[in-house]
């Protein structure tokens, strides 16, 4: 990524729009839910030869000489003949969320045939049946080649109505020099030569899985007694001014200028933080860390639906999928790309594949875990606490 201002994970994030759907639902308001039956529209795909793509910004490869091309797409458009209508407007989960809720609520279309959110607001979509299952008979390279860890999230049983654009760890991530010292456990955060040198993410579903995790939590099945001993423990060090401060992106500045000597980091903002600071070090601690993605859906009432499956499945082709990891350095979901980015005649690319922030080792991969997600019941009590110790 050529920049680390704006990141798919670090969107300060309150109840949202996905919060206000969630109260309405509880006051008695009749729920949102679509039976699979209502999903789909009528698919033009055949007869018109195009189709909407609604992404975040800075999350595909570019042309070094114009940035306006998008190799990977255009190699789409090319073997297929068909226009990708491509748009970076997607900046805020609970945002788009809003923007999109009205149409689905009321069974309607959104303009958008294929979206990318993270899992977690995913989930919200899968949970409403506001995404279409997938056709996986058009979809060979999905079946063959999507990363086993990845297959089967809690929200989404067999990945019938999500796969995985990219995917990063939530680890941490800390100036190696100026410490002097490793850090080897997310407990590691709380030791006193860190006091008011620490920050982390002030978003609940960014921050809870990895803190949860250095308490010795199965976070794939964490409870509620789970959460609450992880905000007492949040909780006691703000009170010590231990923790410095909550963030969003901006720990990447805080870590840069030495204002912080260990954070919650993105895998994704650690491999470009090391390219200028070789001393940063970024850890996926003892206890484990999470591995998240950002999905590609079909919305309900998708008007190219199978060319919205075409797409999907042209990126899980394991030389678009190195071309794509190559530019965006995020964990691949296609780890068959680690042998084509190896090959590569570029050095920088073909060093890439050594990379296991890019593609995790088997060690590595024993102390990654994909959380479950917070259900709709429990998230109004649970971002309630979250935000009032994170000041939200």
């Amino acid at each position: 990524m050529p920049e680390l201002a704006l990141s798919r994970r670090a969107a300060l994030r309150g109840l949202g729009a996905a919060g206000l759907l969630a109260g309405l639902v509880g006051c008695g308001v009749p729920a949102a839910y679509v039976p699979e039956g209502r999903r789909e529209g009528t698919d033009r795909s055949a007869e018109d030869r195009s189709l909407a793509f609604a992404n975040w910004p800075l999350y595909i490869d570019t042309d070094e000489e114009d940035e306006t091309r998008r190799p990977t797409l255009d190699a789409f458009s090319k073997r297929t003949g068909i226009e990708v209508k491509y748009t970076e407007e997607i900046n805020d989960n609970d945002e788009f969320f809003g923007k999109v809720s009205p149409a689905l609520m009321n069974h309607q279309e959104t303009g958008r045939d294929l979206i990318v959110v993270s899992d977690w607001m995913a989930a919200r979509f899968v949970r409403l049946g506001w995404a279409q299952t997938m056709n996986r008979a058009a979809q060979p390279n999905v079946a063959k080649y999507l990363d086993p860890q990845l297959r089967s999230p809690a929200f989404d049983q067999g990945r019938l109505h999500t796969v995985p654009w990219q995917c990063g760890i939530t680890g941490i991530a800390y100036n190696r020099k100026a410490l002097g010292r490793e850090i080897k456990s997310t407990k590691d955060l709380w030791h006193p030569d860190l006091a008011g040198k620490v920050t982390l993410f002030s978003g609940l579903d960014e921050s809870f899985s990895l803190l949860m995790q250095g308490n010795g939590v199965d976070v794939t099945r964490w409870t509620e007694p789970d959460f609450h001993r992880m905000c007492d423990q949040v909780e006691e060090m703000v009170r010590k001014k231990h923790i410095r401060r909550f963030t969003g992106n901006d720990y990447t500045s805080d870590l840069s200028k030495g204002d912080v000597l260990a954070c919650q980091a993105y895998s994704g903002d650690a491999i470009q933080l090391q390219a200028d600071n070789p001393d940063i070090a970024f850890v996926v601690p003892e206890e484990g860390a999470e591995l998240w993605a950002e999905s590609l859906m079909i919305p309900n009432l998708a008007r190219h639906k199978a060319s919205a499956e075409a797409l999907v499945d042209h990126y899980y082709q394991p030389e678009i999928a190195a071309e794509l990891a190559a530019s965006v350095n995020y964990v691949c979901p296609v780890p068959a790309a680690r042998e084509v980015m190896a090959a590569s005649g570029d050095k920088d690319t073909a060093e890439l594949a050594e990379n296991p922030l890019i593609f995790p080792d088997d060690e590595m991969r024993k102390r990654l875990v994909v959380a479950r997600d917070i259900a709709t019941a429990e998230r109004r009590s649970f971002a309630k606490r979250w935000n009032a110790i994170v000041g939200l």
